[in-house]
């Protein structure tokens, strides 16, 4: 069973969630190989992105990913296949290709890059309280992984 549904919500880029979720699949072998949750990643407009931004975190503009980690509730008060899910990350497919093209990559290249962020936050990374392992950890993915943003 794929532990990655990857849903493609927008119409205006090219996107192959199969390939998307077998990508996925590999990073979490080489960060968490014994943690077997699922997580859901909606790749979506920047209108999308823009309204889940407000809703959640009360800012009126459109980012490039967003990551929505499950409930921490603990695991014995939870049907099995709930306390499987680790959560939802969401990629604006329009701000990716913006940005692919300001650092000279491909959109599938961005997206990647961007998932791998919105995973980690899921796993627990956090970015502004980790004096840089968060980013060293992407920066290491990246190379594995054949990513060519660095």
């Amino acid at each position: 069973p794929a532990r990655f549904a990857v849903q493609n919500r927008q119409r205006r880029f090219a996107v192959d969630p199969r390939e998307l979720s077998a990508f996925l699949e590999r990073i979490a072998a080489d960060v968490a190989p014994g943690d077997h949750r699922t997580a859901t990643l909606r790749i979506v407009s920047d209108r999308k992105i823009r309204e889940l931004n407000r809703r959640f975190r009360d800012q009126d503009r459109p980012t490039d990913v967003l990551a929505f980690p499950a409930d921490p509730v603990p695991s014995e008060f939870l049907p099995e296949e709930e306390a499987e899910y680790l959560g939802d990350l969401v990629v604006s497919a329009d701000t990716a290709a913006r940005q692919a093209q300001e650092v000279g990559v491909g959109l599938d290249d961005e997206i990647r890059v961007l998932a791998v962020h919105g995973y980690l936050h899921l796993l627990g990374y956090d970015h502004e309280q980790d004096r840089g392992e968060m980013e060293r950890l992407e920066r290491v993915l990246r190379l594995r992984h054949g990513l060519l943003r660095n």
